[in-house]
C-alpha cells in the first residue's frame, strides 16, 4: 500500500455479530434518500440506509478490489475515518447461495399475489419487503461476478 494512500475502517455488524470488517479507500451504498458514497477523512453523519448493495473499495498492492454485500436496511455511522453499518442482515456477496435467494424470491412473489387478492394490506406490505430482499441478494450476487 502507498504511503499516500489514505484508508477508512469499514465494519458491518448485525445482530450476529461483525460480518464484514476492512480498509477501503471508498464505500458506496444506498441510504433512504440516494445513493452515497464516503471516502476518508468525510464529514461525520448517521443516515438510515434502504434495502441494497454496500460496495467496498479496497487496494490490493495498487489493485483495486470491490467486496460487494447485501444489507437489508439499517444505519450508516461514519466518524473518525470508521464507517460501521449496523444492519438487521446482511450478507456478503460470496457468501450467498444464488438458488436460496431465488428460492425466497419465487415465495415472495407467491404471497404477493396471494395477499392481493386477499386484499390484506399488512401480508402485501410484508411481501414486498421479502421480494425486494430477495432480489437484491440475488443482484448483489451477480453483480460481485462481474
Amino acid at each position: 500500500m502507498a504511503e499516500s494512500e489514505k484508508l477508512m475502517t469499514v465494519n458491518i455488524v448485525t445482530p450476529d455479530g461483525l460480518i464484514y470488517s476492512h480498509k477501503s479507500s471508498i464505500v458506496v451504498m444506498r441510504a433512504v434518500d440516494g445513493e452515497r458514497a464516503v471516502m476518508y477523512n468525510h464529514t461525520p453523519f448517521l443516515t438510515p440506509l434502504a434495502i441494497g448493495d454496500v460496495r467496498v473499495k479496497r487496494s490490493k498492492e495498487n489493485n483495486q478490489h470491490v467486496d460487494h454485500i447485501a444489507v437489508n436496511g439499517g444505519y450508516i455511522d461514519f466518524a473518525n475515518n470508521v464507517a460501521t453499518i449496523i444492519a438487521d442482515s446482511a450478507e456478503r456477496a460470496r457468501n450467498i447461495d444464488l438458488s436460496r435467494a431465488e428460492a425466497a424470491k419465487e415465495r415472495a412473489e407467491k404471497h404477493l399475489e396471494e395477499a392481493k387478492a386477499s386484499h390484506n394490506q399488512s401480508s402485501y406490505e410484508r411481501a414486498s419487503v421479502a421480494l425486494r430482499r430477495a432480489v437484491n441478494r440475488i443482484n448483489v450476487h451477480r453483480d460481485a461476478e462481474k
